[in-house]
């Protein structure tokens, strides 16, 4: 029997908490924002978590906090391919899967010309994680359940990027939704069998290009023909290399 993921609990700070219960909060923003990772003493970020204590700062805040850290950037922006970075906020930031390639670009996109802080911000400051978290709430995962108003296939996908109560992210460092998202098809992924001449072909269109994250240099749009059983690292090679793929069909 495969993982089942399961929804995290609400933890939220209030004003009534006692002390153990503003720690287990605080806990909760770690376990969440870096990905069930073990923290050292030493890695804690003591300052924002006295701000909290002290209520000056909402937990909003302190994961903002955490998610703008040297040891979040070390494990999630600079060790791992572009997609999988953008895949680790929504999943930490926003407790949910891409649901679209659009989405996933717009966000490589700011990265690229607004930088690392503009992006962690576009979601923790976003309509979407106010309206799901609000101030005081720790973001959660909410894929085991569907949304309102969110397409169904961010309820399948979440399965692709927790994988149980003892999973970490920091143990995946290539993107596990890359070929689900840019072909708007649902988990599970199971390319096609090879049978002859009659493995499915698609074209791939993409536009730019250029190092990780790099200032971006307009290039004209250039068309990939693949097998279906290429299309994942094809997909992996133009985002790592900066391209935005602006369709992708289906030869007949």
């Amino acid at each position: 029997m495969g993982s089942i993921v399961i929804n995290s609990s609400q933890v939220e700070l209030r004003t009534t908490n006692s002390t153990e219960e503003v720690e287990a909060v605080i806990r909760a923003v770690y376990k969440q924002v870096l990905g069930n990772a073990h923290l050292l003493e030493s890695q804690r970020l003591v300052i924002g978590e006295s701000q909290l204590r002290d209520r000056k700062i909402s937990v909003r805040e302190f994961v903002r906090i955490v998610a703008k850290s040297e040891i979040y950037r070390t494990r999630f922006f600079e060790t791992t391919a572009p997609y999988r970075f953008i895949e680790l906020n929504f999943k930490h930031l926003l407790g949910r899967a891409p649901l679209e390639q659009t989405e996933v670009s717009e966000h490589i996109r700011r990265t690229v010309e607004s930088g690392y802080d503009a992006e962690i911000d576009s979601y923790i400051d976003s309509p979407e994680y106010e309206a799901t978290f609000g101030e005081n709430i720790v973001p959660y995962y909410r894929g085991n359940s569907s949304q309102v108003g969110q397409k169904q296939v961010g309820y399948n996908r979440i399965f692709g990027i927790v994988r149980g109560v003892a999973e970490t992210s920091s143990a995946i460092k290539s993107s596990q939704l890359v070929y689900s998202v840019a072909t708007n098809s649902p988990i599970k992924i199971k390319l096609p069998s090879v049978i002859g001449s009659t493995e499915k072909r698609f074209k791939i269109l993409v536009q730019g290009g250029s190092g990780k994250f790099d200032n971006p240099r307009r290039r004209a749009t250039t068309e990939y023909i693949v097998p279906a059983s290429k299309m994942t690292p094809q997909i992996q090679r133009i985002n790592r290399t900066n391209g935005k793929i602006v369709s992708i069909t289906e030869i007949v």
